[in-house]
């Protein structure tokens, strides 16, 4: 009983780095460029989601507040690629990526100033109600953050594949110039990019901050997300899922089977599998190998 309870809270936590990696796969997708910063959205977007439930500043309920702040992040990542962003138009990728590891240490000092440095944690409708098979208790948020994710990377798979601004995303990604030509507006699509990305981070801020507490260097979390979207496969949605799903369980699992003396190798286990996944399959489980059209 304790290993089903073991796998399914496993399960909970690589749902949240599969949405962080959601973010990383999705800029990634439409701009090639990678935002090192999506952990710290992620963190942002929690404590929005916080503070717009707090009874001391605004007291909504929380299913208002949690749309509003997915609104108010989408909001945040499409002024940064407007406001920032463009104006690095042509500049290498490792500039943005040098940019977006100074912008997480930005938002991590403003969180730390504006909500403190304490953990902190988002009462939600479901905190503390659970479920019970036989022996086997499952938490009711933990269950919430598994469906979420589920319906979430599905539709942004639909999105991607099958609506015409999915398609024109990909279409920038590939080519930027060809795309231009063809009458796509690069930037706005970009743009957009940024805004989605903000707002599915939101989404797994509320999520992870409803299962623990939350805290500034929660945004630290996005380094195993980034993990994550490199053992699935850049590029890749369900690959983002799959590899965050990895991680979840392989944390706690090596951290249960451990032989003594060993209990730290649940913290290196992540990226011991990143490092063999690599070697062997260097584009990711779910690489897309694709030619720039041009």
């Amino acid at each position: 009983m304790d290993f089903v309870q073991l796998i399914v809270s496993g399960l909970a936590n690589g749902c949240v780095y599969g949405l962080i990696a959601l973010g990383f796969v999705l800029i990634y997708k439409a701009t090639e460029a990678v935002n090192f910063a999506q952990g710290d959205f992620m963190m942002i977007g929690a404590f929005v989601c916080l503070g717009l439930t707090n009874a001391d500043f605004m007291g909504l309920n929380f299913w208002l507040a949690v749309p509003l702040a997915m609104v108010i992040m989408a909001a945040l990542g499409y002024l940064f690629d407007w406001g920032v962003l463009r104006h690095m138009f042509g500049q290498s990728q490792v500039s943005i990526v040098i940019l977006t590891i100074a912008l997480g240490f930005i938002l991590r000092f403003a969180a730390g100033t504006i909500w403190s440095h304490e953990p902190v944690s988002l009462e939600t409708p479901f905190a503390g109600q659970d479920l019970r098979f036989g022996g086997v208790v499952l938490g009711i948020d933990e269950i919430a953050i598994i469906v979420v994710t589920v319906v979430l990377t599905g539709s942004l798979f639909v999105f991607f594949s099958k609506t015409k601004l999915g398609v024109a995303m990909q279409a920038a990604s590939q080519n930027q110039l060809a795309a231009y030509y063809m009458g796509i507006p690069v930037k706005r699509i970009q743009s957009l990019v940024w805004a989605l990305s903000g707002a599915v981070a939101a989404v797994a801020g509320i999520l992870f901050a409803s299962k623990g507490a939350i805290d500034p260097s929660s945004g630290l979390l996005g380094i195993k997300a980034f993990a994550a979207a490199a053992i699935g496969g850049f590029g890749s949605l369900p690959g983002a899922l799959v590899g965050g799903l990895i991680i979840g369980l392989v944390e706690p699992l090596s951290a249960r089977f451990a032989p003594d003396g060993f209990a730290g190798i649940a913290r290196i286990a992540p990226y011991a599998i990143l490092l063999i996944v690599l070697i062997f399959r260097p584009g990711g489980i779910f690489s897309q190998t694709q030619k720039k059209k041009v």
